[in-house]
């Protein structure tokens, strides 16, 4: 007869073994290799491609670490990087930022401009899309940045509208990602489509396109880089080092002639395309690109990333987590360099080249 007690026993033990066979069937089973996690500080890129493999002590390491908060002292980068982390695992943030003095609902929101900025709507039902008007642009940068106050105050002393407008992309974009893109420009595929469906995007954290790829002599006579990279429209994970790389370089540069008292309009020993502009844009990312601290550069290696790595592309180009576009994705219809008209499969955004900054009664 089976008593209470042995059928007890008799059940602690097919338990056991059911718990020991399901552990060395596990055991036994092939290791995934770990997703990659992006640890500024302490990993890199391996030939321009996305490291594929650490080991989980490694990983379990980089989440358990936590930063000490810098001192208001500290570096104006370590600074960026502590208040705006960034994690290349996130999805894109569902978010379309945009500029103007008025915002669509006033009733001097220019008519010319209604159709271009419905497009960014109509094309992505489920993001938030805000045209953030001048008089609030200052109030939102104070937010943002109140625990870095002298970011605020480079952006408050700029003395040029357009000046305002190029550093508030790169500050919006550091501290909430998404896509910025001018009030001039028109979607024409939704950014679910902008990238091939191959690409795994926790391996993806920005995007850019060619803005100008001038291949002729007197290129110089006309454009201020070889390649010039896109400014007018942008897509980012929040806390890009391009971005953080870009505001510490705009930050530093303002407080430095505000400083020397040539902060103002005629006094300036920078140009704007050099200061905030496409100049200054092209030179942060390939700063990127050729920073041992996020790419592994073996030690006295002559090879740099160059102007040559994307002259007459065609396709995607993707640099470890970054993907470049060829010119047609965001200035189709130039008939210039290569870009090919609106109705092409890699046409994504048309630039209308408005140039608004240049007639307002401020400059």
């Amino acid at each position: 007869m089976i008593t209470f007690r042995k059928s007890l026993i008799a059940a602690v033990f097919f338990i056991t073994v059911f718990l020991l066979l399901r552990s060395t069937h596990s055991s036994s089973s092939p290791s995934t290799t770990p997703e990659f996690k992006y640890a500024p500080e302490k990993d890199t890129y391996s030939n321009a491609e996305v490291a594929e493999e650490h080991s989980s002590e490694q990983e379990d390491a980089v989440q358990q670490q936590q930063p000490l908060k810098p001192s208001p002292s500290a570096p104006l980068r370590d600074r960026l990087r502590y208040h705006f982390p960034y994690d290349l695992d996130n999805k894109f943030p569902a978010y379309i930022w945009q500029t103007w003095k008025y915002t669509p609902d006033s009733l001097w929101f220019g008519e010319q401009l209604r159709s271009a900025e419905a497009t960014w709507t109509e094309l992505h039902p489920g993001f938030v899309h805000q045209v953030v008007p001048d008089d609030t642009q200052r109030y939102l940068i104070k937010y943002l940045y109140s625990a870095i106050p002298d970011v605020f105050e480079a952006y408050n002393s700029l003395p040029l509208p357009v000046l305002k407008a190029d550093f508030f992309r790169y500050l919006i974009l550091l501290a909430r990602g998404g896509i910025y893109s001018d009030i001039d420009t028109s979607a024409l595929q939704p950014a679910s489509d902008w990238l091939p469906s191959e690409y795994d995007l926790s391996t993806v954290g920005f995007v850019v396109g060619i803005e100008a790829d001038p291949d002729r002599p007197d290129w110089h006579d006309w454009y201020s880089r070889r390649i010039q990279f896109c400014q007018w429209t942008i897509q980012s994970k929040p806390g890009h080092p391009i971005l953080r790389d870009i505001v510490a370089y705009i930050t530093e540069e303002t407080l430095r002639m505000k400083k020397t008292g040539i902060l103002k309009v005629g006094k300036m020993d920078k140009t704007i395309v050099e200061y905030t502009g496409p100049a200054a844009w092209t030179d942060a990312i390939f700063r990127y690109f050729n920073n041992p601290d996020y790419f592994n550069i073996e030690p006295g290696s002559t090879h740099n990333v160059t102007y040559e790595d994307f002259t007459n592309q065609k396709e995607w180009k993707k640099v470890g987590d970054v993907v470049v576009l060829p010119i047609t994705s965001f200035s189709p219809g130039v008939m210039q360099m290569g870009a090919e008209d609106v109705d092409h499969p890699m046409a994504f955004v048309k630039h209308d080249f408005e140039g608004t900054w240049k007639t307002d009664p401020s400059l």
